[in-house]
């Protein structure tokens, strides 16, 4: 049976190690899934907020926090000001204070679709899927869908044990963007969730493959590589981010919870099931692959 448990933390920063920990609870035990999702601007009603890349160090970004934050009690509610101001605070896990701030904005603008996707972002990061799900949808026009608010709609839906609505919207955003390591990302995530962990190595494959996949796929990718019982391959990507010693203590450390779980050859079973059940009973009605959407691009 699949896991049927919301997914709490998809695009929350993790350390490493608290990461990968989260992520193997996730597709062993039913516990919260630490992923990724990585989204860009939005198109919107009105012109566009030119959002450049957060400050990567702590300190830099707790001064840019700082300093929106100033622009935003100037001004409650503005565009601008509320959209960075609610991207710095996401960025520094104070998901609540995300939220009140961009709920503010989208008083003062209910069909701004900027303003929306913020808003639906922030729902999402503190937890509250439902109404994260309902904001999502009403942020772009369904003539001009955005592939990357498509990806969030996926991770929420996943979180809400959905996950045949999570794979469509994945796929749908793959039409929009072949290949975007991100999408790919969740998706195999998405998988993993429901033990098909084939599909779900497949899909982080292709993403890993993409010279802009980040380190948390290959992360996402040597754990599932680990679950399932490819220790030395797992190792490997691994070693494309730390060096051999760490590399090879993160696996340890992965096979290591897995023995203490007794769940992996419960997770070997539910995959060959899965498979077996899939090759006597094929979908006439469905592509050859369920990434020919999305193939790696480079």
């Amino acid at each position: 049976m699949g896991f049927e448990m919301p997914l709490s933390s998809v695009m929350r920063p993790l350390p490493r190690r608290l990461r990968l920990g989260a992520l193997l609870a996730a597709c062993i035990a039913a516990a919260p899934l630490a992923g990724c999702n990585t989204v860009g601007g939005f198109g919107g009603m009105t012109a566009s907020i030119d959002q450049q890349p957060l400050p990567t160090n702590d300190a830099d970004l707790r001064a840019y926090a700082e300093n929106w934050g100033k622009r935003y009690d100037a001004s409650p509610g503005e565009k601008t000001a509320s959209i960075n101001y609610a991207r710095a605070l996401r960025a520094l896990t104070r998901y609540d204070e995300a939220v009140a701030v961009t709920q503010s904005a989208a008083v003062k603008a209910p069909q701004d679709y900027e303003v929306l996707a913020a808003y639906g972002k922030a729902l999402a990061d503190d937890g509250q899927f439902a109404q994260a799900k309902e904001v999502l949808g009403r942020s772009y026009a369904p003539e001009r869908p955005d592939w990357t608010i498509m990806s969030v709609q996926g991770s929420v839906e996943d979180r809400l044990g959905d996950h045949d609505a999570a794979r469509q919207f994945y796929r749908d955003a793959l039409k929009i963007a072949p290949g975007e390591p991100s999408v790919l990302t969740n998706l195999g995530l998405s998988y993993a969730l429901t033990k098909e962990l084939p599909l779900a190595e497949d899909a982080l494959r292709q993403a890993s493959a993409s010279p802009h996949a980040g380190v948390r796929t290959r992360e996402d990718l040597a754990l599932v590589l680990a679950l399932e019982g490819k220790f030395p391959e797992a190792e490997t990507v691994s070693r494309r981010d730390m060096s051999a010693d760490a590399a090879s203590a993160d696996v340890e450390a992965i096979r290591h919870m897995i023995a203490q779980s007794d769940t992996w050859r419960d997770l070997q079973t539910g995959a060959s099931a899965k498979t077996k059940r899939a090759s006597k009973a094929p979908d006439p009605s469905a592509p050859s692959s369920p990434l020919a959407l999305g193939q790696p691009s480079g």
